[in-house]
């Protein structure tokens, strides 16, 4: 088996790769169908997913059974600033990888998110919800769902929310960052969602993967909280005191982008599938912060 994984440095992809050259993930063992699996690391140094000439060549000669893209332009205040760019990244370079696994025959695996929802609902949102960005990023995950879908019948789209792994930049270290430098920090209230650890992530897109029931499936962590909630967990479980996180809305921490009120994701097609194993947020944090490295 061949898997190809775009985006493949940031937080996503290296859990992916560590879970698949290990054979477990913190949820436990992955099928053994991994086990001789050769995985195609895939990011911007190897070639650019907006580029169909490079993207077709790139693919053509890696001939991957599955393809992972977990690339894409994650700066919410950027793609609004530049909106032409996060068309191209999280719709365009969506399109030609849907197009280029159609061709091999490879199986497409897609990672969205629930800024595609409008963000205020009052229950958690499922897989058959209607999507109504607010923002360009949303608007540009959106479409790029709406391509793969079209562009490969065997898509899998895999909805997420406040992705947290051990490379890179997330909110868990920023917050360690500035209550270490500070000693405090000060974080909005009127936010909901699911903290998703990305090795759990990784785990079931792995589960998913070896299927052949494509569709649209949300995975995210267990239980839902606001911004300040998720970060006085952090602080607790990093050895803060108590009121080292403070509440703010989000007019006293105003924001360039509209950022979703509620968007809490419910894993329901995943239950009905290959099952739902993903743990309580506070379980994967706890685990998380006992582990990472600043």
């Amino acid at each position: 088996m061949r898997i190809m994984i775009t985006g493949a440095a940031g937080q996503l992809g290296n859990e992916l790769i560590s879970i698949i050259k290990s054979g477990s993930s913190e949820i436990g063992v992955i099928d053994s169908a991994y086990n001789n699996a050769v995985t195609i690391p895939a990011d911007i140094g190897e070639f650019d997913i907006t580029d169909m000439i490079s993207a077709r060549a790139f693919i053509k000669e890696a001939k991957p059974d599955i393809i992972i893209n977990c690339a894409a332009m994650t700066n919410v205040d950027g793609c609004g600033a530049n909106p032409e760019a996060a068309f191209s990244v999280n719709a365009e370079g969506v399109r030609n990888l849907a197009v280029c696994a159609k061709e091999t025959g490879a199986k497409f695996v897609h990672i969205s998110t629930d800024y595609v929802f409008a963000g205020n609902a009052n229950e958690p949102y499922r897989e058959w919800d209607m999507i109504n960005p607010q923002s360009p990023y949303g608007a540009s995950k959106a479409l790029g769902e709406k391509y793969a879908m079209t562009f490969c019948d065997k898509t899998f789209i895999v909805r997420t929310s406040w992705l947290y792994g051990y490379v890179g930049k997330n909110f868990v270290k920023t917050v360690r960052r500035v209550l270490k430098e500070k000693g405090s920090i000060t974080v909005v209230n009127d936010q909901r969602g699911n903290p998703t650890n990305a090795n759990d992530l990784a785990h079931h897109i792995l589960k998913l993967a070896l299927t052949e029931e494509y569709g649209i499936y949300h995975c995210t962590g267990e239980g839902e909280c606001s911004w300040y909630e998720f970060a006085q967990k952090i602080a607790e479980y990093s050895g803060y005191a108590s009121g080292a996180v403070l509440p703010c809305t989000s007019d006293e921490y105003p924001s360039p982008t509209k950022r979703p009120e509620y968007s809490s994701l419910d894993n329901l097609a995943l239950r009905c599938s290959v099952g739902n194993q993903m743990r309580q947020w506070q379980t994967a944090l706890k685990e998380y912060i006992s582990k990472v490295k600043d």
